[in-house]
């Protein structure tokens, strides 16, 4: 994806870009790069680079992430293929967690707190499909 701002602008709060804005620009991304792909088979695509994305943002384990995709090798190829690709959206997705993050601790909320606090948003984001 492209923006008109930098992943440090939103880090700075001097761009609202938020997860669902995220969310949403990954997933129109997809569907206008998969062609005649269902809509399925669109939001499993933007499913799977998301939890790419979030993986590179939070400095997670590629491996754990395709571990969990062991039964599908073909996926487990594309995250693989998918990597430099989508690197500047992992930082991108990043900087909107660590201005969450930093919203509540500006607000008085405790770092460990503010922490769980943004786990927990980004959990309710997933399973509200945002």
């Amino acid at each position: 994806m492209e923006w008109e701002f930098t992943p440090e602008q939103v880090v700075k709060g001097q761009v609202g870009y938020a997860l669902e804005d995220f969310r949403r620009d990954l997933a129109m991304e997809v569907r206008g790069n998969l062609g005649p792909a269902s809509p399925e088979q669109a939001a499993q695509t933007a499913d799977l680079l998301y939890d790419l994305c979030y993986a590179m943002a939070t400095k997670g384990d590629m491996d754990a992430l395709l571990a969990t995709l062991a039964y599908d090798p073909p996926a487990c190829e594309f995250l693989r293929e998918m990597v430099e690709p989508m690197r500047q959206n992992g930082e991108m997705l990043g900087a909107i967690l660590q201005r969450l993050i930093m919203d509540r601790v500006e607000a008085g909320m405790p770092l460990e707190q503010a922490l769980d606090s943004v786990a927990e948003h980004h959990r309710n984001s997933l399973s509200n499909g945002q």
